[in-house]
């Protein structure tokens, strides 16, 4: 089972216990005054109501002002009114989404816990709001710091508890989900922040009405979102074209692999193992995601190059010196192949390097240790692997333990020893399903065009 699979039943359990707790908690805590006055609270919910159905969607995430009007809630009533209204707000736009149940989940643990996280922090500053003792305290500057506080506190642990369900069902890394979504937005949380303080303070002051200045907040949480959204336009549509070329270009060179499959069918099985260890060894040897994405789409890659072998060759169960020198070649013509296109310079790099070797015996350069990039040992390390493993190899296949024992015998002078101690230890404790030689490896799979090229950037990998 994957990891992934193992994940996901632990989030639903984790969310579940988080919408029982605070549930739970807000019940318990619960007292009369906090639904004091009524008026108040009918008011907050009605306008919950409206700020969910003026959200937006901003890269994959639904937003929306409702957050502000839970804060005030949670500052001029209290947890348990809060939760209260969290969850009533969440259950019709699920609803109306027609959201999996996983999600459903996901917004009313989100929206049951925030509410109540930051109405315990308004208690726990600024002590029980409704008790006379402390009105003088809601009157104050230090009232709206709180306010703005708390605001900016619960802000982030919704989107916390949002982004760590993206991780686990979409794959979408959180480091990616705060640079792309949650600091851009950030200037205009802030400002709503702001003037959810105000309000809080007015209200303490003047009375209900000036609650409707709430209002005034919608429309600025609208006019943010759409000039967010319009700043970025320009960019989006690079950015979209270019996606679009890569996507192009990936097409070009996966259609060159599937043609050279139907020569020799074991050749897109190997690239999408090879693909698979190696993006697993990557991230094992604590590269970025993106060195990971360059590694995989080498591994996919790195015998594009035996496109140009003739059948005599490609087929031959004897080779002659003539026939080993055309396939030596077969690095360079992969990477010259590769590297035309625009982009993908590293990853021609990696391919033109993974049959050198640490000792200098490799080809074609005869590159030494670290001279040789850091894709090109890993590539180096899973090919041989696979090669030694698969039932289509040119040889019968060893047993997983007979391979990494062959592994370990020409590290240090064939392959990085550390990098081949870490490919070993990294598969040992992923079990059987790593082990295997990949010949359930999926080419197509392995290659996931929109993600895999939404995702790619093109730095050099260390040394």
């Amino acid at each position: 089972m994957s990891l992934k699979k193992l994940t996901r039943p632990l989030l639903w359990i984790a969310e579940g216990l988080m919408l029982l707790g605070a549930v739970g908690a807000a019940a318990w805590i619960s007292t009369a005054q906090e639904w004091q006055p009524l008026s108040l609270v009918g008011l907050m919910l009605a306008l919950a109501l409206v700020a969910e159905r003026l959200e937006f969607e901003v890269r994959g995430q639904h937003l929306s002002a409702s957050p502000v009007v839970l804060v005030l809630a949670m500052s001029l009533l209290g947890p348990a009114p809060a939760v209260a209204l969290g969850i009533l707000v969440t259950l019709p736009n699920s609803a109306s989404r027609r959201l999996s149940p996983a999600l459903w989940l996901n917004n009313l643990s989100a929206f049951a816990a925030f509410p109540l996280v930051g109405g315990l922090t308004v208690r726990a500053l600024i002590g029980d709001v409704h008790d006379p003792r402390v009105h003088h305290l809601t009157q104050s500057v230090s009232f709206a710091l709180v306010v703005f506080g708390v605001f900016m506190l619960t802000n982030a642990l919704n989107f916390a508890i949002i982004a760590t369900a993206a991780l686990v069902d979409r794959g979408l890394s959180l480091g990616r989900q705060v640079r792309d979504l949650f600091i851009p937005m950030q200037p205009g949380q802030m400002a709503m922040g702001v003037l959810a303080a105000i309000l809080a303070v007015a209200y303490t002051n003047l009375g209900l009405p000036t609650l409707f200045g709430l209002i005034l907040i919608l429309v600025l949480f609208q006019y943010l979102t759409s000039a967010l959204l319009r700043s970025e336009d320009r960019a989006d549509q690079l950015d979209a074209r270019s996606r679009q070329l890569a996507t192009l270009q990936l097409g070009v060179l996966s259609t060159l692999i599937e043609t050279l499959a139907l020569r020799d069918r074991s050749t897109a099985r190997h690239a999408a193992a090879v693909a698979r260890h190696a993006g697993d060894l990557a991230r094992e040897a604590g590269c970025s995601e993106s060195e990971q994405e360059l590694v995989h789409t080498a591994g996919l890659l790195h015998d594009i190059g035996k496109f140009v072998l003739p059948d005599s060759i490609l087929h031959a169960d004897v080779l002659s010196d003539e026939d080993w020198a055309v396939i030596r070649r077969h690095p360079q013509d992969g990477a010259t192949l590769v590297g035309r296109l625009d982009g993908y310079g590293p990853v021609a790099d990696a391919i033109l390097y993974h049959h050198e070797h640490i000792d200098g015996s490799g080809y074609p350069a005869g590159l030494i240790g670290n001279e040789i990039p850091l894709a090109s040992r890993i590539l180096a390390i899973c090919s041989i692997y696979d090669t030694l493993t698969a039932r289509d190899s040119y040889r019968s296949p060893m047993t997983p333990q007979d391979a990494m024992t062959e592994l370990r015998r020409v590290a240090g002078r064939h392959l990085d020893a550390e990098l081949v101690e870490t490919f070993i230890t990294m598969l040992m404790r992923e079990g059987p399903a790593a082990l295997a030689s990949g010949g359930d490896a999926d080419f197509a799979a392995e290659l996931a065009f929109e993600s895999r090229v939404r995702q790619m950037a093109q730095p050099k990998l260390r040394i």
